[in-house]
């Protein structure tokens, strides 16, 4: 059964349960979840011409959103889905959204599933600061796209969401995450944290130029074997083929796999599984009673101590301490 509720009453809800877990910072504000919804919280964090919206949550029943029409304040804002789908953005990938000033939006519906657990990490700019601030005299060196969402007064609305989390990015999501300080240290961290993402993302799409010749030796068929080869990956984390097996599996040869999938995810084929059997073991060690050898062997694993290093180099603490 879907739940419907208007976004007035929504945030309302939220509000209710507002609360400060840094005392000395009034800029840092955590909401708890509903009981009604779910489990989990909402954080917003403003720092220096930067707001952070942190999401971690499962709801326990389908929930419909309702907005009406109005006028929105313009930003320019880059977000990560880490897990699970809220709204239109798949799970594992990124997004960059602007809004120019002045913008009158529609009635809109935002869906939200329950049982997976929402992750996602949103970095928040006003456009003007950010050329301003983060990019004076570079404008012309910045992705054709967002160039032209910035330098044109009278740009529409623009969004773009069909890029992978790479694992660098997942590295700076997970210290933002688990960021250990407060006060100043804390919003110094967070900038330098947040300045880190943007400038993945802007790496990202500047390498998305270089793919457009090297996808003209990609024909729509190939694409769809590397997606088929991705399905294959996601199905056996614990043991996957090699990158001949699957190569000779999905009808391509080596060469076409290995370009297809860093045209696609941006990263090579093992990267990516390696990516996913971290993420689901980071999923298993929070969400079940599993023990560190036992999700060691669900993805693919057979020393702990391999495991535990990779989870480490990944996350930046060890399987132990991540469970408690």
């Amino acid at each position: 059964m879907v739940h419907i509720i208007d976004k007035a009453e929504y945030e309302k809800q939220w509000r209710a349960n507002a609360q400060y877990l840094d005392p000395d910072d009034s800029a840092d504000i955590t909401k708890i979840c509903p009981e009604n919804f779910g489990k989990g919280y909402e954080r917003v964090i403003r720092l220096r011409g930067i707001e952070i919206l942190i999401i971690n949550q499962v709801l326990y029943q389908d929930l419909d959103i309702f907005y009406p029409s109005g006028k929105v304040e313009e930003f320019l804002e880059f977000g990560f889905n880490m897990s699970g789908q809220r709204g239109i953005v798949p799970s594992c990938t990124n997004f960059l959204e602007f809004v120019p000033p002045g913008w009158k939006d529609e009635e809109a519906i935002s869906e939200m599933k329950s049982g997976d657990r929402i992750v996602k990490i949103d970095i928040a700019f006003n456009p003007a600061d950010f050329l301003d601030n983060y990019v004076p005299g570079y404008l012309s060196n910045l992705p054709p796209n967002l160039r032209q969402i910035l330098e044109t007064p009278d740009a529409e609305p623009y969004w773009e969401n069909d890029d992978t989390i790479t694992p660098q990015m997942r590295i700076a999501l997970e210290q933002i995450l688990k960021c250990p300080f407060q006060g100043v240290t804390k919003h110094l961290y967070l900038e330098a944290k947040c300045l880190e993402l943007v400038a993945l993302k802007i790496e990202q799409l500047q390498s998305k130029k270089e793919s457009i010749a090297q996808s003209n030796i990609l024909k729509s068929d190939d694409i769809n074997r590397i997606h088929w080869a991705r399905e294959i990956l996601l199905k056996n984390l614990a043991h996957p083929p090699s990158l001949l097996e699957l190569a000779k599996e999905v009808g391509l040869n080596d060469y076409k796999l290995k370009l297809g999938f860093r045209h696609c995810f941006g990263t090579t084929v093992f990267g990516y599984l390696h990516l996913h059997r971290m993420e689901l073991a980071r999923q298993l060690l929070l969400e079940s009673k599993m023990k560190v050898q036992e999700v060691a062997r669900a993805v693919g694993y057979a020393n702990q101590s391999r495991f535990a290093a990779a989870f480490c180099k990944r996350f930046g603490t060890n399987p132990k301490s991540f469970k408690k």
